[in-house]
């Protein structure tokens, strides 16, 4: 794997009529055939009935969310979700049905008088289901905000309403709304577990539309709703094992079930809603559109041995999209989406160049030699898209620095060849037995350049819930040609002696994250986020938030208690080597210019040292007055002269007001190790 081949640097081309020389992309011709997107619809329908409408009798001081009624704790739920959905999933549908109402609406139809009032009775459709907009995401912030708007709608009805009803109206709205998406999901808020409990027929009735339901592909989800205080717990056995079961999405890359997540989260949630709520997370992660790089390619294993695999991105960076060009009308206040169209004109008489003109050129020897579209798909013709082995190599040949690009996870896909997941498990399973990888000829698309690529093989691997984290399958590592890498700089390091080793092992094992496992998903862009917020501010009209929060900054305090007096041993054990080494060696280090590498010594302390202002008056705090404060929080009862008077003494930047001071003195507390 040293010897690494080079690859010539093709000239660069030009275009006749199209102005200056400009550099041609590699890859101008993808072919989007085998890209796919999953589009999701979820269909909320909520409870309202005089029980879902109570609120709880046990409130949690700390958790204003307990305070709420399971129907207006739905629609907080379903609010957040679509908040979400906005952002991840500008493509998916979202809709809420509330169900058990006394009014009456669906879709176009009039309140109470409509056509769709009368045949789905006490079923009211608050958001129909569409892409969420800007009004409708209003309208529901109104609902769970504005208790005297919420309470004209939020009416029980005296009858009980049909499921049959509720079912086969969710059924309308999908067949309507959403006939040709890939993952369609019901999720029920409920919490009563016997309807029809008198009724046989309307009970089978229920259970024949569910039927209907999963016939169409639409998985119900159940969010059964328990009331501890009243002493009432939910029981599926009674009505809903009928209505509600497993079933997988037709569609395999739908998304999955939340069957085992409800499982899982039942255990430690005391009602439904909690169980929402905990589920939003999830929810929320497997809204994810999951888009192949390319599918159905042909994996050659060896001559005459074939199957087809799909290959996914499934890290990468997220970064905000800009989806359209828009511009303000004249004549109309509302943004106008802006169609963009680019005409090619002739430099000597500005004619409109058409592209049948239009021939791609290469300077060779001062003359300029064209190529018409067939003439330069043929130079860049290297066969058809594969992933061909070659060859297989020991994993210690792959060295970690070879890793300059993306890996892509293929998987195996019966549609071209049957066995295909037969035979890939089998080299997925000898590649890790044997501890090889093999090496590949890789094309991933038509017109795509070749390049060399490592395929090895990843193990399945489980959090301690047994939940899959990383699924097992194999990698495939583009590897860099010679003039991709670049020689590490020269350094005369010089190597720690075994003393300060320990003692730097002992500073970072206090450091170490909670099992020693960093879990991206606690620790958000910050600047990624504050766009979005900027952005929701901005579409529902909001007030702009002050600041954005940051989960990636150290928690200064907590480092300084667990690792301070560590770095400090740390300190005084490299000042010790650090002379016993030039004094071995009888080098200096020389401060620079503006004193970088100068080296204080800390004067020896008597007691606690009173703060000296600039006219030699004695009126700042004392170092153990101020580290005190410090450690209690309490920096800002003292005045801004003691504040100023204090980071003059120790050469700190004495400006701003108060706050701006206040932070100085807690960053170089923080920023210091140092003890009394």
């Amino acid at each position: 794997m040293t010897d690494l081949p080079h690859r010539d640097k093709p000239a660069e081309p030009s275009k006749y009529g199209g102005g200056p020389e400009e550099e041609e992309e590699e890859e101008d011709d993808v072919d989007d055939s085998a890209y796919k997107t999953v589009k999701d619809a979820v269909l909320f329908a909520i409870d309202v009935s005089e029980s879902m409408l109570q609120t709880p009798k046990v409130v949690v001081p700390k958790k204003p969310d307990t305070a709420l009624s399971p129907t207006v704790a739905a629609l907080k739920c379903a609010y957040a979700l679509m908040q979400q959905r906005i952002i991840s999933n500008p493509n998916d549908m979202m809709g809420i049905l509330l169900f058990g109402t006394e009014k009456s609406k669906f879709q176009d139809g009039d309140e109470e008088t409509g056509k769709g009032g009368l045949q789905y009775p006490h079923c009211y459709l608050l958001t129909d289901l569409d892409v969420p907009a800007a009004s409708d995401v209003k309208l529901l912030r109104a609902m769970v905000e504005d208790e005297e708007e919420a309470s004209k709608l939020l009416q029980s009805s005296t009858e009980e309403v049909s499921m049959a009803n509720v079912l086969f109206c969710a059924n309308q709205i999908f067949t309507t709304k959403a006939p040709n998406f890939s993952s369609r999901r019901l999720f029920l808020v409920t919490d009563n577990d016997y309807p029809h409990a008198s009724n046989r027929d309307a009970r089978n009735s229920a259970a024949v539309r569910a039927k209907d339901l999963y016939d169409l592909g639409v998985t119900i989800e159940l969010f059964p709703i328990s009331h501890p205080d009243r002493g009432y717990t939910f029981d599926r056995s009674n009505f809903y094992n009928d209505i509600v079961y497993s079933a997988t999405p037709s569609d395999p890359d739908a998304p999955a079930p939340l069957t085992n997540d409800i499982k899982s989260a039942s255990s430690s949630a005391k009602d439904g809603i909690s169980l929402l709520q905990a589920l939003l997370s999830s929810v929320a992660s497997r809204a994810a559109p999951r888009r192949a790089l390319f599918g159905n390619l042909a994996f050659e294993i060896g001559p005459g041995l074939k199957i087809s695999v799909k290959g996914f991105i499934l890290l990468k960076r997220q970064e905000p999209k800009r989806t359209s060009y828009i511009y303000l009308p004249s004549d109309s206040e509302r943004p106008q989406v802006a169609v963009g169209s680019s005409t090619l004109m002739a430099e000597d008489t500005a004619r409109s160049v058409e592209k049948v003109e239009i021939r791609t050129a290469y300077k060779f020897g001062g003359e300029t030699v064209s190529f018409t579209e067939e003439e330069m798909a043929k130079i860049r013709y290297f066969g058809d898209p594969v992933i061909r082995i070659i060859g297989f190599k020991p994993m210690d040949m792959l060295p970690i620095w070879a890793n300059y690009k993306h890996n892509t996870f293929i998987y195996p896909s019966e549609e071209e060849y049957i066995g295909s997941t037969r035979v890939f498990s089998a080299l997925q399973q000898k590649l890790l037995k044997d501890n090889l990888f093999g090496l590949a000829w890789f094309i991933p698309r038509k017109n795509a350049v070749p390049t060399l690529a490592a395929v090895y093989a990843g193990a399945e691997k489980r959090n301690e819930e047994g939940e899959q984290v990383m699924p097992p399958g194999l990698w495939l590592k583009p590897l860099p040609f010679a003039d991709d890498i670049r020689e590490p700089p020269e350094t005369n390091s010089i190597k720690a002696p075994d003393e300060l080793v320990d003692a730097m092992r002992v500073i970072v094992q206090q450091l170490q994250l909670p099992k020693a496992i960093y879990d991206p998903s606690k620790y958000p862009n910050p600047s990624l986020q504050w766009f979005y917020k900027i952005l929701q501010a901005l579409a529902l009209e909001e007030d702009l938030p002050d600041a954005a929060e940051d989960k990636t900054l150290p928690r200064w305090k907590q480092i300084h208690r667990r690792a301070g007096p560590y770095v400090v041993d740390f300190g005084d054990a490299l000042e010790k080597h650090y002379a016993d080494w030039q004094r071995e060696n009888g080098s200096k280090v020389h401060p620079t210019a503006n004193g970088a590498a100068k080296r204080s010594t800390p004067a020896a302390t008597g007691g606690a040292k009173k703060v000296k202002t600039e006219d030699g008056g004695d009126t700042g705090p004392t170092d153990e007055e101020m580290r005190s404060a410090y450690q209690k929080d309490a920096i800002a009862k003292f005045t801004v002269a003691s504040l100023k008077a204090f980071l003059v003494a120790k050469g700190q930047s004495a400006t701003g007001k108060k706050p701006d001071l206040v932070n100085a003195v807690t960053q170089y507390f923080e920023t210091r190790m140092e003890t009394d």
